[in-house]
Order: structure tokens, then sequence, then C-alpha cells
């Protein structure tokens, strides 16, 4: 029987509490236990799906000091969520998601001159044409239809290829290679290639782009002036490859598993169709309850740090736990319902920090266009299965569903 200190440490002669994973029967919920978790210790000890123990943090404001806090590194040796036998291989300079201090911090200002809140609203006739041409096949197509396959992959995709100027022919290559990429339980050696092919359609798109510039962020990169040598196709590929493969995959997720949510929840979707103005707060809700980053991140302290009452040693693991930190009640009362007229929280789905997400105004824009147009524009949007046999995606990085068969 595992037990708890009020500290978070382990009660002599005991093992770790498990990692919470179980959503106790209802896809939208969070992991059973997890509130106990939280409300016991919000940073304890718990062992992990390798067998190992490490730090597990469920507190909302234990996870934005950890978050925040640069005595904590990304570049951990492997994860506490893997066995000990998967070597950890970091990409080089154009990861953020691998770099820390002032590496990381000069490369991610490189990439936010692509990234401005001015530019991504340029984007939303685009992301709105986008979304309604694929409305408009859903509507030709014979109902029920797969949302997933035919919507909340595509559009997604679509928005990213179109910003960072992928071509149309190896779209669809490139799809398949990032989903590979997101699986957890992926074959190592068919993860490796797929990370090859993705790398490799990738850098022929630089090379195009450095032959024939164009009004992409691609282009937009290569037109900088790089005193320091740091623009190599090697950079470039790195960079484009993670920025391509997240936003895609997180966006699809959100958009399919907020869609069977709204859906199983009639009141709440009714809510939205009465009053479309309450869309974007809504959007910033489905982002925090729903919590797609469902392992959340994980870091390596670098020297000892003290938090909520326990000491975390240098060397020691920590995984910061996005869900929890989400439904604190601290940050929201009834922070376990969802209620899309809830005043937007300061909630941490996109991160926290230096490394939060540097496409989260993209993101949070062609979600608000999706939801909207999606209950303009088909109000007889309905599920065409019970919610209890749709497929969720608990063995991927991101949690949604596989398929979402609607009518409309």
């Amino acid at each position: 029987m595992s037990t708890l200190t009020s500290g978070g440490a382990v009660a002599p002669g005991t093992e770790a509490p498990a990692y919470p994973t179980d959503r106790g029967g209802c896809p939208f919920r969070q992991p059973a236990g997890l509130a106990e978790f939280r409300d016991r210790a919000p940073v304890a000890r718990a062992t992990f799906a390798s067998g190992r123990e490490g730090w597990l943090a469920t507190g909302h404001a234990e996870v934005r000091a950890i978050l925040r806090d640069p005595r904590f590194s990304v570049r951990i040796p492997g994860s506490l969520h893997e066995s000990a036998d998967v070597v950890k291989h970091l990409p080089g300079r154009g990861s953020l998601l691998w770099q820390d201090g002032e590496e990381h911090d000069s490369d991610r200002r490189l990439l936010a001159r692509e990234f401005t809140v001015r530019r991504m609203n340029l984007l939303r006739p685009n992301i709105q044409r986008i979304v309604d041409e694929h409305i408009d096949r859903m509507l030709a197509a014979r109902a029920p239809v797969d949302l997933v396959k035919m919507f909340a992959v595509p559009v997604p995709s679509a928005v990213i290829s179109d910003l960072f100027g992928v071509p149309e022919d190896v779209r669809e290559d490139f799809q398949s290679g990032a989903e590979a990429m997101m699986a957890l339980n992926t074959d190592p050696e068919a993860l490796a290639a797929a990370g090859m092919r993705v790398s490799m359609i990738v850098y022929q798109v630089i090379q195009r782009k450095r032959a024939e510039p164009g009004d992409d962020l691609i282009s937009g990169l290569l037109a900088l002036p790089d005193p320091e040598g740091v623009l190599t196709d090697e950079f470039l590929v790195t960079m484009a490859s993670t920025l391509l493969i997240a936003a895609h995959d997180t966006t699809a997720c959100m958009i399919g598993l907020g869609t069977a949510l709204l859906l199983d929840n009639p009141d709440q979707l009714a809510l939205l169709r009465e009053r479309p103005d309450l869309v974007p707060g809504a959007v910033e809700e489905m982002l925090r309850y729903l919590s797609i980053a469902q392992r959340g991140a994980e870091r390596v302290a670098v020297e000892d740090v003290e938090i909520a009452g326990v000491t975390i040693k240098a060397g020691d693991q920590v995984a910061v736990h996005i869900p929890g930190a989400n439904l604190d009640p601290a940050i929201s009362e009834g922070a376990e319902d969802f209620d899309v007229t809830r005043r937007p929280t300061p909630h941490v789905a996109f991160g926290f920090g230096s490394h939060q997400c540097i496409g989260q105004q993209l993101a949070r824009i062609e979600l608000q266009v999706v939801f909207e147009t999606l209950l303009r524009r088909l109000p007889g949007l309905a599920l065409a299965k019970p919610i209890d046999q749709i497929p969720f995606r608990d063995e991927m990085v991101f949690y949604g569903v596989h398929e979402l068969p609607v009518t409309f």
C-alpha cells in the first residue's frame, strides 16, 4: 500500500503511488484519483509507467513555479513514462522544446518575429476559407461522416502548411509521418523511419524556398540577417518539423475532442448556438478542461530546489501534470465542471514560462473560427454513435478521438 506524507514524500517501507491514468469510464474526465493526489500534496513522489519513481506536480501554483524556474531543465536524460532502456536522443538547435537558457531565448526571439499577434490575425480570412471549404465537402458527402478525417485533421494541416509554405503534393505524406511520430506505442524503428521521412520532406521544402522564396514563414526566416550562421539547414529542418507536427496534431485533437465534448453536453452546445459571442471564452474553457497534453511536461532539476514543502534534489526528474493544474479549484470555483460561460482562467494548456507554446495565438484564432463556423453552418450537428462507442486516443502523446462519426 502506498502512503504519502503531508509533504509529498513517501512513508518508509512503501512505494510511491502510481501516476494516475484511468479516466474512470468518462472519456472527458481527468484520471480518477488525480484530485486526491493534488489535494494531499501538490508536489509528491509518484511511480510512473516506466516503473521508476519521480516527482509529480499537480497543483496549479506549483506547476507554474516549476515551468518558469531556470533551475529546472528540459534536457531530461529519459522520460519517466518510458522504459529506462529507451535512450533519449535530444535534437540540436532549432527545437525550442529541448533548449534551455540563452540559446533557447535567442532562437525563440528569432521565431517570434514570424508569430506576432498581428500576423496571426491576418491569417483569419485564410483560416475561414479553409474551414468553409471543408464544411462544404462534409455537406456534399453522404452523412454520417467522420469529422476527424474530413475536418479536424485536414483543417489545421492546411492552415499550418499554408503558413510554412508546404506544397500540396507533399502534405499527405507529411501528415502520415507526423501521426506515426505522435503515437506512444510506435515501434522504435518505425518511429525513426517516420522521423526521417518528415525531416526529408521539410528539407526539400526548405530547398524550394531557398530557390523560390514566397510569402511564408520559412521564406521569412531565410530572409533574416544571420551573421552568426544559426539558420542552417539542420536548424531549419528541426525547427520546422517540430512546429509543423505540434501545430497540426494538437489543434486537430482539440477540434475533434472539443466537438465530441459539446455534442455530449447539449445544454452547453445550446448556449453557444444562442450566443455565438461566447465562443472565444468557450475555446479557453475547452483548452482548460480537456488539457490534451495528457502526459504533461517533464523537467530535471539542475540544482536543489525547495517547493511546496519538499526538496527536489539536483538530478531528480519532475513531471508537471497539466490537467491537474488546470482542474485545481484554486484557479476557479467548480473547476471539475465544463462551463462555456466561465470567465477565462489562467490555465496552462499552452504551458507557462519561457517554453509556453509560441503558436498559441494561431491555435486560439483557428479554434474560434472552427467552432463559430461549425455551430453556424451545421445547426443539426449530432453524434452518429453513442459516446461510449467513440475510440479515444489514450495511446497518443496528445489526447483526442481517432474518429468522430457525425450527422448534420
